[in-house]
């Protein structure tokens, strides 16, 4: 198909983080240091005053923001503006990033917990931070199944009342924000792991069409910002990601005004899908521009050195992988510190997902991301492969398969030099698979992502030793076999 890039590729994003940054005066600026500098002094000489005080602590420090605007991409994470008080907090989010989404302050529950009454501040509060800081503003989100008000329920409105409701919601939104962001995520997560449509309140009663409808509603509120469908587990080339795929094509055909693909990618360590690029390039081979939206890569707790280094590799292979492609605008985190990271809350037994710990220190992830973006990296510990080969091994045969059903057997080989206690082994399944029962352990499934958990008699797996056990599963007719295991968080080889 031949048609006119959309707007934001790299260059324009660089550009607009160098025009929102020469209009503030602010080079870029630490909130903390800001604030303090400025406190309590009226109009122009308080704003000198803050601008002065980031532009002293900046001078100090080169955070990944300033490796970011060199390669033409943003750098960004949620941030929630309850935490701003917190000054390590707020100093780290100004420090190292140069876009910023609000982690559910511009959500509908929050914005519009009553019907026709709004409450701005939290989102507010967001943009000025940002706009304090020279960064630029994503916004997140306007039709989402989850986190809506009570009073949005289905069957509640008849369809011509619901289409009203979400159109006002949309352009009140899109229209209160028109020039202080750069994107939208108009319409998230619309599809289940099959690729077939997510039976929302929205699919429910508007049918497919309220995707381009919010669209267009967006559009009109704001002409000026990039509009985007944004959605989990498409990192990959999988059923989700191909419903994706055909949708946004689709739309394009009928001029709906679609300008990006956000990848959310909640990952899990040693699971990082081996043709993420190939899948980006080819949503930019439509004219789209891609951005990773929701990056955070969670291990198995507790964290060891080994662990937090093969996560500084995945971070490495997401971060080559939007790079790579022109049309790949940036990479957002979502969190600022692992301190209040949501993945613990979630997966349990998991976390540690993001590039800097609870304390705010920088892991092994962070240098990684440095280093990608053409920084330094750690000088004295440099973010290296994990080690594929070394560590594991895994078998995967399906030994009957149905109409719908599967049976399938795992085995597992230590092939390092030491004895694992308490292993899990952890896969992605590319076509909407689902697992009904598991022997010899139990097999959790989120979405696509399985962790398998071994029986207590078989939780330690000697060097050199191996495991076995195998589960029922579902399909819709396609079952392709995944081909990504990692053992505690370190990539295996596959046979």
């Amino acid at each position: 198909m031949n048609r006119t890039p959309v707007r934001r590729r790299r260059l324009s994003v660089a550009a607009a983080l160098g025009t929102l940054v020469a209009a503030l005066a602010l080079p870029v600026g630490l909130l903390g240091a800001s604030a303090q500098a400025g406190e309590n002094v009226p109009g122009q000489a308080g704003q000198n005053a803050r601008a002065q005080a980031g532009q002293n602590a900046r001078a100090q420090a080169g955070g990944l923001r300033d490796y970011a605007a060199a390669a033409g991409v943003h750098i960004g994470t949620a941030l929630s503006e309850g935490r701003l008080g917190e000054t390590a907090y707020a100093n780290t989010a100004a420090n190292e990033f140069n876009a910023i989404t609000a982690e559910n302050s511009m959500k509908w529950e929050s914005l519009e917990p009553t019907r026709g009454s709004y409450q701005w501040a939290g989102g507010d509060r967001v943009v000025q931070f940002a706009q304090d800081n020279g960064a630029i503003v994503r916004g997140h989100t306007l039709v989402w199944h989850s986190q809506t008000p009570p009073w949005l329920t289905p069957g509640a409105f008849s369809n011509a009342e619901l289409r009203t409701i979400v159109q006002n919601h949309v352009q009140t939104v899109a229209g209160r924000y028109a020039g202080d962001v750069y994107a939208w995520d108009v319409v998230n997560e619309p599809f289940n792991e099959d690729g077939t449509r997510r039976n929302s309140i929205f699919q429910q009663q508007l049918g497919d069409g309220y995707i381009a409808d919010a669209l267009r509603w967006a559009r009109a509120a704001d002409p000026n910002a990039a509009l985007y469908i944004n959605d989990y587990n498409i990192e990959g080339i999988n059923a989700k990601s191909n419903a994706m795929y055909n949708l946004a094509r689709d739309l394009l055909a009928q001029g709906v005004p679609l300008d990006g693909i956000g990848m959310q990618a909640h990952l899990i360590a040693g699971q990082v899908p081996s043709d993420f690029q190939a899948n980006i390039q080819r949503f930019v081979d439509l004219g789209l521009d891609v951005a990773i939206t929701e990056l955070d890569i969670r291990m198995q707790l507790p964290a060891t050195a080994d662990k937090l280094q093969a996560q500084a590799a995945d971070y490495t292979r997401v971060m080559n992988a939007c790079l790579n492609v022109d049309g790949c605008i940036g990479v957002t985190v979502w969190g600022v510190t692992d301190k209040y990271s949501w993945v613990p809350d979630v997966f349990s037994g998991y976390g540690a997902a993001l590039p800097i710990d609870e304390n705010y220190a920088f892991k092994p992830a962070y240098y990684a991301v440095q280093r990608t973006l053409g920084g330094p990296g750690n000088p004295t510990n440099p973010p290296t492969d994990p080690p594929v080969g070394n560590g594991c091994a895994v078998r995967y045969t399906v030994s009957n398969q149905w109409n719908t059903g599967f049976t399938t057997s795992v085995t597992v080989t230590n092939t390092g030099s030491q004895a694992l206690s308490n292993w899990t082994l952890t896969w992605t399944f590319p076509s909407g698979q689902r697992i009904t029962q598991a022997w010899n352990g139990t097999a959790t499934q989120n979405g696509a992502n399985v962790t398998f958990t071994p029986a207590s008699w078989a939780s330690t797996l000697p060097a050199g030793g191996t495991a076995n056990f195998g589960f029922n599963g579902s399909h819709t007719g396609t079952n392709t076999a995944p081909t990504q295991f990692a053992l505690n968080g370190v990539a295996c080889t596959t046979a």
